[in-house]
C-alpha cells in the first residue's frame, strides 16, 4: 500500500487536494495488488490512517488546510530490542494535539515474555510491569484506533513510524497510511541546537519531563520541540502539506521559498 500512498499524495498535491474518482481510480489500479473494488480500497486506506474523504463525485485529501488546526498525534514507544522482525514493543505512549493543546492520551504496558537486562536499565521498566498487560495486538489495535487519521509525530519517527509499521502487518492491521512528521528534522530547520536527539533537548530547552526513555514522558517531551519549532515556522509554511514538505526540504529548497 506504500506505493499507493505516496502515488496519490503525488496527485493531490498537483491538483490541490482534491481528485475524481476516475483518477483515483487509475492509481488505486495502477499501483495496488489488491483485488478488491476500489470503493473497498478506499474504506482500507481510511482505516490505514490516509487522510482521505469522498463527497459529490470527488475524492479530497483534508491535508490542505492550515497545519495549526491539524490534529497532530505525538507518539514515543519503547521495545525490547531494535528490530521489529525479533522484537516487540513494551510500552506506548502518545497525545492528540490540536489547537496547540492536548485533547485525549494514550499510554499502555505491553505483554512481553523476555525483557532484556539492559533494557531494563535504560528505560527502568520491570519484567513485572509487562505482567498481565495488554497483548501485542490488543495494545496494538488500540493505538490503531487512537491514532485515526492524525499527522503521526514522534523524535527519529523513522524508528517509530517503521517499528510500529511492521508491527501492525505482523498483527494483520496493515500498513500505517498516517503521514509522517519528525520533530528532530523539524527541529534542525527552525532553532538551532549542538545537538537534536531528545535527551539533549530536554536538557538544553529545559523540557518539564519525569523520566527520559519511557514512552508518555518522550512523547510529551517531543510535543514540547514541536511546539518550539512552530515559534519560527517561516510564513510561507500554511498547510499541514507545506509542514511535512518543510520538515524534509533542503537548504536551498528554503532559500528559494524566502525569496
Amino acid at each position: 500500500m506504500q506505493k499507493v500512498y505516496e502515488q496519490l499524495t503525488a496527485a493531490f498535491r498537483k491538483n490541490s487536494g482534491v481528485l475524481d474518482e476516475m483518477s483515483f481510480e487509475e492509481i488505486v489500479k495502477k499501483h495496488t495488488s489488491l483485488f478488491e473494488e476500489c470503493d473497498t480500497i478506499f474504506l482500507l486506506l481510511q482505516a490505514s490512517g490516509y487522510p482521505i474523504e469522498y463527497k459529490n463525485g470527488y475524492i479530497y485529501r483534508p491535508f490542505f488546510t492550515s497545519y495549526k488546526e491539524e490534529r497532530f498525534c505525538i507518539i514515543d514507544i519503547e521495545t525490547n530490542g531494535s528490530n521489529p522482525s525479533n522484537s516487540q514493543v513494551i510500552e506506548i505512549g502518545a497525545v492528540m494535539v490540536q489547537d496547540g493543546k492536548i485533547i485525549d492520551r494514550f499510554e499502555t504496558f505491553v505483554e512481553c515474555a523476555f525483557l532484556p537486562e539492559y533494557i531494563t536499565k535504560v528505560t527502568g521498566i520491570e519484567p513485572i510491569d509487562l505482567q498481565g498487560a495488554p497483548s501485542q495486538k490488543e495494545a496494538l489495535t488500540n493505538l490503531r484506533v487512537f491514532m485515526q487519521d492524525a499527522i503521526f509525530v514522534a523524535h527519529n519517527a523513522s524508528f517509530d513510524y517503521g517499528f510500529l509499521n511492521a508491527s501492525f502487518k505482523r498483527y494483520g492491521l496493515g500498513e500505517i497510511g498516517n503521514m509522517k512528521l519528525c520533530t528532530i528534522d523539524l527541529a534542525r530547520r527552525t532553532f538551532e541546537s549542538e545537538r537534536y536527539g531528545l535527551a539533549y533537548l530536554i536538557e538544553s530547552l529545559k523540557i518539564p519531563t519525569t523520566v527520559h526513555h519511557r514512552a508518555y514522558s518522550d512523547a510529551l517531551s517531543a510535543l514540547y520541540v514541536m511546539k518550539k519549532s512552530f515559534e519560527t515556522i517561516p510564513n510561507y509554511v500554511k498547510s499541514s502539506d507545506d509542514l511535512i514538505k518543510f520538515a524534509t526540504s533542503s537548504k536551498k529548497e528554503r532559500d528559494k521559498k524566502e525569496k
